[in-house]
């Protein structure tokens, strides 16, 4: 019985689920259902007025956001999938660097979305444009 238990603990079948890999599914884009679900995160007073990736400057209340992939100036409904609160922002950065994270907001949304407290919260992603 044991073998067989540690058999079934190894299996490395992969999930293609976004819900559970993050991963961003095209099918989503164009039906508009969420794209990418997982953690958020926010960062600001320590990068307010740096250069982003895209060039601009941060200001840690815009209404944006860094992804890894999505190109710049990609506008995302972000959904706290936790209290149901949403916001708009624009991807003008690249990131997030943390491990299982798949997007870092500016203060603003963090704080529309009731994340500060926290840190991190668990959100969707869904692309608007």
């Amino acid at each position: 019985m044991v073998p067989l238990l540690l058999v079934a603990a190894c299996n490395t079948t992969a999930s293609n689920d976004p819900a559970i890999t993050g991963s961003i599914s095209q099918a989503n884009i164009e039906t508009g259902e969420a794209i990418q679900r997982g953690t958020a995160s926010w960062y600001g007073p320590g990068f307010h007025g740096r250069k982003t990736a895209s060039g601009e400057r941060f200001n840690s209340y815009d209404m944006t956001a860094a992804h890894r992939s999505l190109p710049f100036g990609t506008r995302l409904k972000v959904v706290n999938e936790t209290n149901g609160r949403s916001v708009v922002v624009r991807v003008n950065d690249r990131g997030p660097f943390a491990h299982r994270r798949i997007i870092d907001l500016a203060k603003g949304p963090a704080l529309a979305l009731g994340l500060t407290a926290t840190g991190t919260g668990y959100v969707s992603l869904h692309r608007i444009d």
